[in-house]
């Protein structure tokens, strides 16, 4: 039948029809081997584009013919995360996200295959105020820089070489041992390699001490201990050593890794144990890094120069920064006009671990920033924009949180808490943001202190206009004073302009401030005790017998016009206002301790001896400012 039908050109009945007819009333059976089929690619990469270290999803959005949101749900995708579109990305991300996207990419200005060489140890130098930290690197480098100090306090972060006597060189950074720059010291210890923790061997472990502790051991830094002031009659290095192993620190000592060096700054010795310690770690760490290349470089301070414009301190992570690149800090950019080392020197360009002072930026960015270096002035200006924008609305935002959280802290029964606007002025955008950090720390339940403007730079006539127009007063520090001009407008307004140039002075001040602005907290105490010693009635009066409690004051004094408690057994039994006090035959308003008096207590008559009467007096209760030389600051309410 079947040739026949393909005889006559017929087609034959489907037999793949029948299988599944036949399959459907038979049990299942292993289906047969089929080869794997080789899939294709569903994403052509035919389109090629160029990537960079720095990109942005907004920039790679553009290149590739992408939304941004696609972009950034690829991102989420293989596990990488961003705040914006306008942050800087690493070139391998930028690769990776680009290839899922279906497009190839060709890397420019890459540093594959540099060569990497040996670098200078990053050393943070940590430790609690006055323990002797300036002065050791003083005694390093030999100069003077504790002495210009205003209070002996260092009051920024400083970056310095060191060339060693053996030939080595060490960038040492210099933190502030005050409480109000634990921020500071946070940064230091994340941007360094090793970090010098000096304690005082007649003073041992303090708070300051602790907290550089905790920030060496959060940024995973290895520590070197120097024990300072060892030439002092009251040091007791091994009392300190007990102290630091107790706060989890295994000293060599002790059977540990951590290094203990015993040096005294004044007197000059130990200088050569410690740079011995600190080049023997960083042989350990291997220290490297490549020179060639794009550089990667943070900001360790920034501040403005009345000729210059805004000039950064860096220190270059890889590769080298040349003069004439266009670069992005966070959100400034600029063209670097100068690159100067730290004795002021002009350079061309800074290789890594070099402490430079670099000029040309736009703006001041803020102390941590990184530093990309961008092929076009073009791209520079728009992610510098897009930056801007994003830390404008978060900025708005803190302000927002920051003035919802006075209503929040509300009760009935509290007063209304007190706003107090306050303008910022510092010589550089590191002390700034300690300065406002440690000013928002003196919040009290009765005061809430909002810092409304912050500035780089002198205090001028608009940071007076605006203070005029929102009641605040003026914080300058380590600025120099206003024109004459502006402090004659200022005292006509009645706006306070604080100068200074120790932080503690400068909270103290503030505080003393928030503590006359404050409006107290009324509370009831008693003003004295008066017991009942007889008991004498008062007939003629048309509601009935009064009686006289005849009274001897035993503390304090009984008042007239106060509110008095009767107690019996040490229970409350009244609580009313004075009608009559008497002294002998005379009226009189007050009473006070080891005199007799006679009381009537108004709509109250069951007395009996023994009793006692109490006079309550209603005060308002100020916060208190407490301050130490030692930097610990608070208000007490």
């Amino acid at each position: 039948m079947r040739g026949a039908e393909a005889a006559v050109g017929l087609k034959a009945p489907d037999r793949g029809s029948f299988v599944k007819k036949v399959k459907k009333s038979q049990p299942p059976v292993e289906a047969p081997y089929v080869p794997p089929r080789i899939q294709k690619p569903t994403k052509s990469l035919d389109k090629t584009i160029d990537i960079f270290e720095g990109m942005t999803l907004v920039e790679l959005a553009k290149r590739t013919g992408k939304l941004v949101p696609t972009l950034q749900n690829i991102l989420v995708n293989v596990g990488e995360k961003v705040d914006s579109e306008f942050d800087s990305l690493s070139i391998d991300v930028v690769e990776l996200i680009a290839m899922e996207a279906g497009v190839n990419v060709r890397r420019q200005h890459s540093n594959e295959g540099a060569e990497i060489h040996p670098r200078p140890p990053v050393v943070t130098v940590m430790g609690h105020v006055d323990h002797g930290k300036t002065s050791l690197l003083d005694a390093l480098r030999q100069t003077s820089v504790a002495a210009r100090e205003a209070g002996g306090i260092t009051q920024h972060l400083g970056a310095f070489v060191v060339a060693m006597p053996s030939g080595a060189s060490i960038t040492f950074l210099d933190t502030p041992g005050h409480a109000a720059f634990s921020a500071m010291r946070a940064r230091g210890a994340a941007v360094t390699d090793i970090v010098v923790l000096v304690v005082a061997a007649d003073d041992g472990v303090m708070p300051q001490t602790l907290e550089a502790i905790s920030h060496a051991k959060a940024a995973n830094v290895p520590i070197v201990v120097a024990i300072n002031k060892c030439d002092k009659p009251a040091a007791d290095p091994e009392r300190v050593k007990f102290q630091l192993a107790s706060e989890g620190l295994l000293l060599e000592d002790m059977g540990g890794d951590v290094q203990v060096v015993y040096v005294s700054a004044l007197k000059k010795t130990g200088l050569d144990d410690l740079e011995e310690a600190l080049l023997l770690q960083a042989e350990m760490m291997e220290l490297k890094a490549r020179v060639d290349g794009t550089a990667q470089a943070y900001v360790v301070e920034a501040r403005l120069d009345r000729g210059r414009g805004p000039l950064t301190t860096a220190i270059v992570k890889a590769g080298t920064l040349v003069c004439g690149q266009i670069v992005v800090v966070g959100s400034q950019w600029g063209k670097i006009r100068a690159i100067r080392d730290i004795s002021g020197k002009s350079m061309d360009k800074a290789k890594p671990a070099m402490p430079v002072e670099i000029e040309g930026l736009k703006g001041l960015p803020m102390a941590g920033d990184d530093i990309v270096v961008v092929e076009s002035e073009e791209r520079a200006r728009m992610l510098s924009e897009g930056r801007k924008k994003k830390f404008e609305k978060d900025r708005l935002q803190r302000i927002s949180e920051g003035r919802e959280e006075a209503p929040e802290e509300q009760s009935e029964e509290a007063p209304k808490r007190v706003e107090l606007p306050i303008i910022v002025k510092a010589d550089v955008q590191g002390t700034v943001q300690a300065v406002t950090d440690a000013l928002k720390s003196l919040n009290s339940p009765q005061v809430f202190v909002n810092v409304v403007h912050v500035g780089v730079g002198p205090i001028s006539q608009s940071d007076l206009d605006l203070a005029q127009a929102c009641g605040a007063c003026i914080v300058g520090f380590n600025v120099k004073s206003p024109p004459s001009s502006v402090s004659l407008d200022a005292a006509r307004a009645g706006i306070k302009i604080f100068l200074h140039r120790v932080i503690y002075h400068l909270l103290e001040d503030v505080g003393n401030l928030i503590v006359d602005k404050a409006p107290g907290t009324p509370e009831t105490h008693v003003a004295g005790e008066a017991e009942v010693l007889s008991i004498f009635e008062l007939k003629g009066r048309k509601k009935g017998n009064a009686k006289i409690a005849g009274c001897r004051v035993l503390d304090g004094y009984v008042s007239k016009t106060s509110t008095l408690r009767l107690l019996r057994s040490g229970e409350l039994l009244f609580e009313g206002s004075c009608t009559s006090l008497k002294r002998e035959t005379q009226d009189v308003e007050t009473v006070r301790k080891g005199s007799e008096c006679g009381v009537i207590i108004s709509d109250w008559n069951d007395l009996r001896v023994g009793d006692v009467i109490q006079c309550l007096e209603q005060v308002v209760r100020k916060p208190k400012f407490i301050s130490s030389e030692s930097g610990a600051v608070r208000i007490e309410c």
